[in-house]
Formats: structure tokens, sequence, C-alpha cells
């Protein structure tokens, strides 16, 4: 019998004391969570933020995941100094870990362990605190914010100023959100954003909540500009007609100036609580998962008759691409009715003009490029298109991600989430043109769409960084922010040792979350209202 899901979880992580790896500043440190599928292998299931020279960092990001009552879920916790810009963490200085169950943290509430280096020697004093919460109300609460009139904390320029909301929990209090800094500005305007209403305030709307604003500073030593504390109660008295403001009030300043009025007045445009509907309830209420596959077929995968070239198909019937797309399509199928899957190749020249082509389908019929099941239609598609084309080059990603936006762009004209496209990119990782595939990237933002990219090969894939902009978000050429992060990357040889799920289990951890989140930013319910369980 199949283990069945008792409640979700969200888990917060944030360390003490450091160890202190970076000459002239202090560490940045990152959390990465993986969990053991077998007595041996570990995956990664996600990460929090990167805090920028902080030995006591308190990560704005959770962990959300299932907790299963008779199943020992073994959990790792690393924590690593992020240096550069590489996905790979191999290149990244080692700070310190945790191994431990879910069933511990669950049953501590609040577990604090220190931490250890590979050989089990004491990182130090470093120290791991991880918070558990079971979820069990899925509201949200969308805000909209600006100040104005914050103090300068600067000598040369403009304070920097976030945002950070904290939790009433017992004594203490646990951040809950970190908006991202808005530059040289005393009076910003933050992006929209959303806070679990349990995140917030457990959902008692009475309970308080602290709201701290900072200005940034590159060495860590971020200057409080003042605080203040309220309820939601209060908050969602908010609209774009009567915003609701508060004093920012910083206390040391307070004492020491006579006729202190405040450091700044934090306003509150809307704050408007939400029903947050989940994966499974879009599935369930009829969304349909249209996954779309597009293999390289540049020329540095190499000759496919020589054993050396990527796309060489084994006397055993495999290869990499063959191998993700199993992984991968293994999983998404089932969540798509009819089984037909758009399966395209790029970067080849194709017959019968040998003209260069970046989005030929793998049946070479444009007008029905649907195959009929992964493991037959589009593993077979794929097998028969090899020897027709000859691999050439550049390698560009544009044209396949607008070609399945264009059909994202028209299931966005419905009145509810009926659809939405997944595109797996199977490649080895040379792009070629990345402004455009930016540009592309941006725009598929803000419609019901998803990318895998999926690296084969050993290339150095650290031309994906174009996928993350300086401040975490991607940007166009023309500073156009995407909307929400669309694209998850993952190198194949990462799990060439692993078991068979544990790939589509890395690169589809994101995927629920990106399709709930997208249909709640546009207020758009599943087909049918699932039933209550």
């Amino acid at each position: 019998m199949a283990a069945q899901c008792v409640t979700k979880v969200e888990l917060t992580v944030s360390c003490d004391n450091l160890l202190d790896r970076d000459i002239g500043s202090k560490s940045d440190p990152l959390c990465v969570l993986l969990m053991n599928s077998s007595d041996t292998q570990w995956f990664e299931v996600a990460r929090t933020e990167k805090v920028q020279n902080c030995l006591h960092p308190k990560f704005a990001k959770k962990f959300v995941i299932d907790y299963y009552f008779e199943i020992v879920q073994k959990l790792k916790f690393g924590i690593y100094d992020i240096d550069n810009k590489t996905i790979d963490l191999s290149d990244d200085d080692f700070l310190g870990e945790l191994e431990c169950t879910l069933g511990q943290v669950v049953s501590s509430k609040k577990l604090t362990r220190p931490l250890v280096l590979k050989n089990k020697s004491p990182a130090g004093k470093g120290t791991i605190t991880i918070s558990a919460e079971e979820i069990n109300d899925n509201r949200v609460v969308n805000f909209e914010v600006q100040a104005r009139k914050l103090d300068n904390k600067d000598f040369f320029g403009k304070s920097d100023p976030y945002l950070e909301f904290y939790k009433a929990t017992g004594t203490a209090w646990q951040l809950a959100h970190r908006t991202e800094v808005v530059k040289n500005n005393l009076n910003p305007t933050w992006r929209p954003f959303r806070i679990p209403l349990q995140s917030l305030c457990g959902g008692d709307m009475d309970k308080p909540i602290k709201v701290e604003c900072y200005d940034y500073d590159n060495d860590g030593s971020h200057d409080l500009i003042g605080n203040f504390e309220t309820t939601m109660t209060h908050l969602i008295e908010a609209s774009q007609c009567s915003p609701v403001e508060f004093e920012c009030i910083n206390s040391k300043k307070k004492q020491k100036k006579k006729g202190y009025k405040n450091s700044g007045v934090v306003v509150v445009k809307l704050c408007q609580v939400q029903l947050f509907y989940s994966f499974l309830d879009y599935i369930m209420g009829g969304c349909q998962i249209n996954f779309t596959v597009a293999v390289d077929f540049t020329g540095s995968n190499g000759d496919p008759r020589s054993p050396q070239s990527l796309h060489y198909i084994s006397p055993q019937g495999v290869n990499e691409y063959l191998s993700a797309i199993w992984s991968v399509g293994n999983v998404i199928q089932d969540y798509d009715s009819d089984k037909m899957f758009p399966a395209f190749g790029f970067g080849a020249q194709i017959p019968p003009t040998w003209q260069v082509s970046h989005e030929f389908p793998l049946n070479f019929n444009p007008s029905n490029p649907f195959c009929a099941g992964v493991l037959k239609g589009v593993v077979e598609a794929y097998r028969v298109c090899l020897p027709q084309v000859k691999l050439y080059g550049p390698t560009n990603f544009s044209p396949i991600i607008n070609h399945v936006a264009c059909f994202a762009q028209q299931a966005l004209q419905q009145t509810s989430a009926s659809q939405y496209f997944v595109l797996l990119i199977i490649t080895d990782g040379v792009i070629t043109d990345m402004d455009d595939t930016r540009n592309a990237i941006v725009k598929a933002s803000r419609l019901p769409m998803s990318i895998i990219i999926i690296g084969v090969g050993g290339a150095d894939f650290t031309a994906m960084e174009f996928l993350d902009g300086d401040d975490g978000r991607l940007r166009s050429q023309t500073g156009e922010a995407a909307m929400r992060d669309i694209v998850q990357f993952v190198p194949f040889r990462q799990f060439q040792n692993a078991p068979s799920q544990a790939l589509a289990q890395s690169v589809l951890a994101e995927l629920p979350q990106q399709v709930s989140s997208f249909f709640s930013l546009f207020k758009l319910k599943p087909p049918q209202e699932p039933n209550p369980s």
C-alpha cells in the first residue's frame, strides 16, 4: 500500500556562529536541503536565498515538504559560502551540515544542533536551528507597500531600504518574509509580494506582526531605520483608495533626540487575504499540464556515430538525452489526459533543403508534431530523426521558447486555470542567443509556462548564469524583470549514479509551486472546484 501524505510541513532555518571562509568580509551563506531516497543516495529538494556577509543568517525562504508519518524521511541541511554564480555547490566553501529525520524536527517543533564537517568533526561553533510548523491554512496575503521620507543612513547617496516581516512565536520573533532592496531611494515602492497567512500570523488575525525597515549595506552591517508592530486585523483595512500608514520608529534615536517624530512612514496600499489553491487542487479541478520536449542537435554534441558523442545510442539503447526524456517525461505524462506530446529539435540541418532549423518536429510533420506517449512516441521519434539530420548550430533557445509561449498566451484567454505548459530543453550547454533567450524567458514569465533545462555532457554550465539576474530575477535586454522564476536548470551528470527517480524529483520539485502561484497571481480558479476531502 502506498504511503499516505499526512500533512505538509513548513521548515524555517537559521544558523549561528558559522565558519568565516572569506578574507576581508564574512561568509555569504546559503542552505540546501537534501533528502535520502535510498541508503546512500541524496537528492536536492530546494535551496534558500544567499545571505550576504553574515555569520548568523535567518533564511527567509522556507522549505515545504510532505510529511509521511509511517516513513523515516532522512534530511540533510548543507550550509555553503557562495562565492560565485554557478549552480554547482562543489566550487563553494562548505560551512557544515546536519543530518536528521523529519520526525525529529516535527516532534521537537524547534531543533537546534551543532553543524559538522564532512569528516563529522565540529564546524567550529556553528549551529543550525530548524523550526517546523504544519501547514493547515491555505490562505495567502497579497501586499503592495511603499514608504516615504525614510531616514538617510548613507554618507554618499541615499539609503537602500528593504523590509522584514516577523511573526510572533512565544517569546521570539520568526522571520516570515524579506522584500528586495530598493537602491538609493528614501521613498521606495517595493514589488508586490505575498506571504502565506500561516507564516505571517499562524492564521490568527490579532497576533502581533513586527515589520522592520533596514538600510542594506554590502558588508552585512545593515542599519535599522525603524520598525512598528501591527496585526492582520489592522493591515487588511488597507486599500488603493485608503492606504494604511505606519510610523517607522527607531527606539535608540527616539531616546537620544528631543522632538523625534519618526524615521519615515511605511504605507500599505494593499493587504488582501486570498484563498490559495494547491497544485493538486488545480490538477484535480481539471487543469491540463502540456509537456513539450526540445532536443539539442548542434554540432558540439559530436557525431552520433561515435561512442564519444552525446547522441550516440549505446548497444543497451540509451544515451543521456534518452535518459533525461524518460526520467522527466515518465512523471509529467500522468498529468496530461491525451498523452500526446509535441517534440522538437533545434540546431540541425534538416531535409530536404538542409537549412538550419531551431524548431523542427522530430517526426518532421509541422502540422502535427505530437507523439503518442513519452516512452514510446517521443523516444521513437528521436531515434528515427537522429540519423536523418545533420548536427550543426548555433544553439538558439529563443525560437522554441517563443513557440511554446504562443500556445501559453492563447491559454491565458481562458477564464479559468485550464492549461499550463512545461517545456523541457535538453542541451549540451553552449548557448548562442543569450539576449534573445533572456527576452523570451522574461516574456514567458507572464504566461502559464515553466521551462526545465537539463544539461547533458561534461560542459562548463556556468553559461547558464544568465538565468539569474543581479537581484535574483532575470532581466531582458531592456531591463524588464521577469515576473516570476520559471526556469529550473540541472546538470544531468550530477544524477548519473542516483536512483532513476532522483533527476525527476529534482527538476520537478519547483513545478507545483510555479503552477499554483501563477494561477493565484492571475486570480484564476480551477476549471471545476475540487471536491473537499
